[in-house]
This record gives C-alpha cells, structure tokens and sequence, in this order.
C-alpha cells in the first residue's frame, strides 16, 4: 500500500508517517516548509519527500492521500484530488483504521501538558519491559523517534482537541476510542476554531462517550470544566487527581522536583526528578494514575519518572553553566506560561530571570488571552514580549514594570544581548522556531 501525507512535517503528520512506514506501507508526503528535525527524522527512515503541493504528485499515483489538517481549500494539490475523486482521509482516521484496532489506547488530552503526559506514560511503561507503541507530538528524550508501533497490546497517544481535517471538524482525539483517558486540565484555547469554552467541553464529551465500561478517566478533582463535562454524563471507572479519596501528592521540596504520591490516603512512592513547577507534579501523577490502569505498580512508575528524560522544547536547557542557563520552552497559553516560570522561580530562588515571550498560536494573536498575559509573567524580573505584527494587541495592556513590548527582531535580539549578563536564566518561549533566537544567544554565548 502507498499513502501519500499531504503535511507531512506536522508533529502529528510526521510521527504517522513513521508509523505507516513500520506497518510496511511505503510512505511519501509533501509540505511547504520541509526542514529539520522533522524532515530529518522521516528522511533516516527511508520517507519521500517533496517541497510544496504541485498537483503533479498526482502522477505518484498513491492508495490513498492523508491530508493535514493544515490544508484547505484552494491548495492546489487538494483541488486536484477533490476534481478526480480520489481516494482520501484524514491522519487521525487513518490512525484509528490502520494502527489502533485492538490496541488498548491510553490518551492523553487537555489544554497543558499532552505532550510532557504522553511521555512520562510511554517512559514508565518502557521502563516496566512493556514496550508500548506511541504517537507523540513533540520528541521525547530516551526514545528514538517521536512514533513506534512498539510490541505490546499498549499504545500511548497524545490527544489533541483540534480539528481533524477541512473536512472533518471533529476533535482529533473522538477517532482514538481510548481504554485509558487522562484529561489533564480545560480551558479555552484555539480560538480560531471553538467560539468558547462550551465548544471545547462538548468535544470532551465525545471522546468520554467513547470509552468502554472497564476503561478510566482520569482527572483533577478540583477542576470545574472538567466536572462539568463529566456530569453530562460518564459510563466508565473515573480516578480522580489531588482527590481525599483518590490519587495525591505532597511537595517535599517546595520546586516540585521531590514529592510523595499516594493513593486512597497511603503513600505508594516517592518521585525525585530534574522537572519543577506544580503543573510538572500533576502531569506525573497523571501518568502513575494512567499506568496502574493498565498494569505497573505505583512504586514502579515512581522509580521510572525519577529518570525521566523529558522532551525537546518543555523547558529543555540549551546552555548550562555556573553563571547562565538558557532554556527553550515551548508554553503558548497564559497558564502554561505562569506555571512553568513559578516552578523555575521557586527551583532557583532570588536568581534573576529573563522570560522572552512571543504569543505566536492562533489564540494568542486573536488577543483573547491579553488580560492574563501580564499577570502570567510576573514571576521572571523581566520580560520581553516579540509582537512583530501587532496582532496580538500587547503594547496597549502589557503596562507592568519589567515587561516590554518588542516588535522588531534585530531590536530584540540586540536588547537580549545587550542584557545578558544581568540574568542567571533566560527562558524563551514560543510554540515555533522564534526565528532561530535560541542559536543566536548560544553563538553569542561561545563567543
């Protein structure tokens, strides 16, 4: 069989990719912007691809095309496709047809931290000899690639709530029929799709709709949207997280890099990891929560998220010396950004820090989350907001001392050097590639 991946440098798109290519399909895929890491991944395991979407890759004469959810009407590859009536279907269909019959799926949603959960899930299983598949959208450190098929019944998949494709609006997440389902937080993101949070909740509600009498969800107890779509209705088990009666965790050190879990009040195990910030000890305890359902001991998943390696671009340290450490993040949500740089604050002290922050994503430039952005920072001595094109309306509410708004990126690469030295950390945060800032400061560093 030949499937041929319109969008294929997507996280999502190019982690099913690889998936194809280990079921023994071949595999070739076409993207307007085809650079690394991505494209080099799909290039090491032998995946076709091709710069833009001329409509003559129709001469490629593939089974089927598998389009992005990237893609829409009036890209030129798609029209064709759509004019001859060939064959076609969305990545996560084609995931749930081709990779997922049979398998016990264990997915992880919510708005913050899916990435960081599917992981930790797929390190403790691998770390209890179970060998589970995967489908991660980001790379996770301690496994090769961002997708397997892997050797066990188990597969781990990273839910996203976003459309599934121009013709099929659904969530993601409703084509996966999970066994396990983590939701780990919600709130309104995405505003170029859902028109409010309801939208979001009734999205949450197919997939819960989905899961079998013997499956779980899992969840913290303490969250009102969350309760709120379990309440229109859940037919299957449900653990509840930072719950009396339920899943729990108690800081020993106050960063979140040393806690306790315990679960219905007695103490399973201890976690002693290099992640900081409370959002860190709940996806964890998610992940402890998510394994136990399908198998590993508490104090096994304890002892495996104490080596926990992380993933690229979730606070991930680019430069570590005594004087300075630089880190990439990827937070694009005021509360993603609030929670990571509260844990740096408390792992590090009276250290000063510098947060560059550039409010890349749909929802971001729409300004919906210009009333939080300011208070989402205070925990760094200073931030520099990038808004180059002013959508993002940030000049007229970031007013707190310490936050400036910087719309030309010479200047704000000039100011950051010009800056450096006052600072022992510098986080940069953007959901893309910030226009190769973080390799600008390293170079300036080694010189």
């Amino acid at each position: 069989m030949h499937i041929h991946i319109l969008g294929i440098c997507g996280t999502f798109m190019g982690s099913l990719a690889i998936l194809a290519k280990e079921l023994g399909y071949r595999v070739s895929g076409c993207d307007q912007n085809v650079y690394p890491p991505m494209s080099t991944q799909l290039e090491d395991a032998g995946i076709e691809l091709i710069q833009g979407y001329d409509v003559s890759q129709i001469a490629l004469q593939p089974d089927i095309f598998v389009i992005g959810n990237a893609m829409s009407r009036g890209n030129p590859l798609v029209e064709e496709i759509l004019e001859r009536g060939l064959r076609y279907t969305s990545g996560p269909q084609f995931l749930h047809e081709h990779v997922l019959p049979e398998r016990w799926v264990i997915a992880v949603s919510g708005t913050h931290g899916k990435t960081t959960t599917a992981t930790m899930v797929a390190s403790i299983l691998e770390f209890a000899e179970m060998s589970p598949g995967f489908l991660i959208g980001g790379v996770p450190l301690g496994f090769e690639r961002s997708a397997r098929l892997g050797e066990s019944p188990f597969f781990v998949v990273e839910a996203d709530e976003y459309d599934s494709a121009f013709f099929d609006k659904r969530s993601k997440f409703v084509h996966y029929q999970p066994r396990t389902l983590i939701i780990n937080n919600l709130e309104f993101d995405h505003a170029d799709i859902f028109a409010d949070l309801a939208a979001i909740q009734r999205q949450f509600h197919h997939v819960i709709r989905l899961v079998p009498r013997s499956g779980q969800v899992i969840y913290p107890a303490k969250s009102k949207a969350i309760a709120e779509v379990i309440d229109q209705g859940c037919w299957s088990e449900q653990a509840q997280l930072e719950s009396n009666d339920g899943w729990a965790s108690k800081l020993i050190n106050a960063d979140g890099s040393h806690f306790s879990v315990f679960l219905h009040d007695e103490k399973v195990g201890e976690v002693q990891w290099d992640s900081t910030g409370n959002h860190s000890v709940s996806n964890g305890l998610a992940a402890i929560a998510a394994a136990r359902h399908v198998g590993v001991a508490p104090a096994i998943a304890c002892e495996a998220l104490s080596q926990f390696a992380g993933v690229k671009r979730r606070m991930e340290c680019l430069w570590n010396t005594p004087d300075l450490k630089v880190y990439d993040d990827f937070a694009h949500h005021p509360t993603a950004i609030e929670t990571t740089l509260n844990g740096l604050r408390e792992k590090v002290g009276e250290e000063r820090i510098l947060a560059v922050i550039e409010p890349r994503s749909n929802t971001m430039k729409s300004g919906v989350h210009n009333p939080l952005l300011g208070s989402s920072a205070t925990a760094a001595d200073a931030v520099l907001w990038f808004d180059e094109d002013g959508q993002a309306g940030l000049a007229s509410v970031i007013q707190s001392n310490g936050q400036t708004v910087v719309t030309e990126f010479p200047v704000l690469k000039a100011k950051i050097l010009a800056e450096i030295a006052n600072y022992q950390h510098i986080v940069v945060m953007s959901n893309g590639g910030f226009g190769g800032l973080h390799k600008a400061i390293i170079a300036h560093l080694k010189e």
